[in-house]
């Protein structure tokens, strides 16, 4: 019996319900890894398997329903889904304040401007708590010392990029902070300069993970500001897949304790 090839899900996971999440799945193929799909919210991925879904004109937050994501994925791609990585505070016991991870990967990356933000009761909050127990339901334990098939992962991109593109410090790519990386540029000139940025983050993904350029959407600076808010969504969750992938290789290392740990690759 052939087993079916094993894919991850990356996940760039909103705080809040309001906010869309982007998702992105990547494939194992006998010439390696491969990107297969980033959309900007949990229903633009569930439609790649259920067409009769309707989406807006914009993507939109929703809960996530941790077992249509990965049947989606499955149904997709007839592959077997075997580790999610989600960017999001992820803890087997209530997240009340900063974690021992959040303290260590802050100490670690802390000079390159990659601390942590802080969680609290409220945010993510249950969101945090229900989506951790939506895919440990679904057959998908949360890891924090060792990577177990299948399992979830705690991910976050900022440290990650600066491991995957060898840079000194986080690189500027929140669409929500364009004022503060070129202050001295035109709103237009300060969106060629992000639209640049998400190209060399694509670029450097593909060099691992064929099909992440291809899964960017094309935006330029007179796009919608959702359109390029859905674009980072995407790249964001790429990036969380990228990690999975690592992680399964042992190219990861876990920041924190048995309880919550966050994995970042180790330098390439």
């Amino acid at each position: 019996m052939t087993l079916r090839p094993r894919a991850v899900l990356g996940i760039d996971a909103a705080w809040t319900l309001t906010q869309p999440s982007g998702v992105a799945l990547a494939v194992e193929t006998k010439d390696g890894w491969q990107m297969v799909a980033a959309e900007p919210s949990y229903d633009h991925f569930l439609v790649l398997a259920d067409r009769s879904i309707n989406l807006g004109t914009r993507p939109s937050g929703s809960a996530p329903e941790a077992a249509q994501l990965v049947r989606a994925a499955e149904e997709f791609t007839g592959s077997r889904v075997i580790l999610i990585a989600i960017d999001m505070p992820l803890s087997r016991l209530p997240i009340t304040s900063r974690r021992t991870a959040d303290n260590e990967v802050s100490r670690a990356y802390g000079a390159q401007k990659c601390s942590t933000h802080s969680p609290s009761t409220t945010r993510p909050g249950t969101i945090s708590d229900d989506l951790r127990a939506g895919f440990e339901t679904a057959g998908f334990p949360l890891r924090t010392t060792q990577i177990q098939e299948p399992g979830l992962i705690e991910v976050y991109p900022h440290p990650a990029l600066v491991e995957l593109t060898a840079s000194s410090e986080r690189l500027p790519y929140k669409f929500s902070k364009i004022r503060t990386y070129w202050k001295e540029f035109s709103p237009s000139e300060r969106k060629e300069q992000l639209v640049a940025v998400w190209a060399e983050i694509a670029n450097a993904l593909d060099e691992h993970v064929p099909g992440s350029k291809d899964q960017m959407a094309v935006v330029h600076p007179s796009s919608a500001g959702f359109e390029l808010k859905a674009t980072e969504d995407c790249l964001d969750a790429m990036v969380c897949a990228w990690v999975a992938i690592q992680a399964l290789n042992g190219m990861c290392k876990p920041f924190g304790d048995e309880d919550a740990a966050i994995w970042i690759p180790c330098r390439i």
